[in-house]
């Protein structure tokens, strides 16, 4: 079986944050799950939530389609060579920082285990205006978005404890042709192409929103 590591956890209550609005246009006065604290030991991985972690928009994040963020430790390297600054884990929202792993591999559907937990994909992670606020770089999500270096949201099938430094070990893949590469781009390509976005909607995996969202496009 394949497997993986889970380099870092982070966890982090929604907090009110007021600043100027700066070039995203967005309102000064904003409420965000994004910033994450490291966490040290082990913590518990319910079906809504990791302890001490939360999401303010729900209807975007959290919920049993999306507890938690995964994001690809691989890719930090590579963005602080292109932003210029340093980054940690958990700079992009991410509960799970996982090395081994990207959207090119990774599929809708997915169960990997971490010891007595299992989790699995639901679906890809769309950045939004909230990201780029919290570094202060405007456009910072569209290029996450453009580059592909996204992250993806998992479901919660066993709760249990988990821990930094665990394995992620591949479980099952029933759905191995949609990666969540080729899931984010059926999704932004629906209205071009409702065929497969009827097809990727019927996957029984993926989040019930996205499903929501592709069946109407492939109407």
């Amino acid at each position: 079986m394949q497997s993986y590591t889970l380099l870092s956890i982070q966890v982090g209550k929604p907090q009110v944050y007021r600043e100027d609005a700066g070039q995203d246009e967005k309102e000064s006065t904003w409420m965000s799950g994004i910033y994450k604290a490291p966490v040290q030991g082990p913590i518990w991985v319910g079906k809504l939530n990791l302890d001490d972690d939360g999401q303010a928009d729900l209807r975007y994040h959290g919920g049993v389609d999306r507890p938690i963020l995964g994001y690809s430790a691989d890719y930090y390297p590579q963005w602080q060579s292109e932003l210029g600054i340093p980054l940690e884990h958990g700079a992009f929202g991410e509960n799970f920082t996982m090395a081994g792993l990207c959207e090119d591999t990774v599929c809708i559907g997915d169960v990997y285990r971490l010891g007595p937990v299992l989790v699995q994909v639901s679906q890809p992670r769309k950045p939004c205006w909230k990201l780029s606020r919290r570094h202060g770089i405007p456009g910072l999500a569209a290029s996450a978005e453009k580059t592909g270096r996204t992250g993806w949201y998992m479901r919660v099938l066993q709760e249990g404890f988990v821990e930094a430094g665990m394995e992620l070990v591949l479980q099952e893949r029933p759905y191995p042709e949609w990666t969540v590469t080729k899931a984010h781009e059926v999704a932004r390509e629906r209205k071009k192409n409702p065929e497969a976005a009827r097809a990727l909607g019927q996957c029984p995996y993926l989040s019930a929103d996205w499903k929501e969202m592709l069946l109407e496009a492939g109407q």
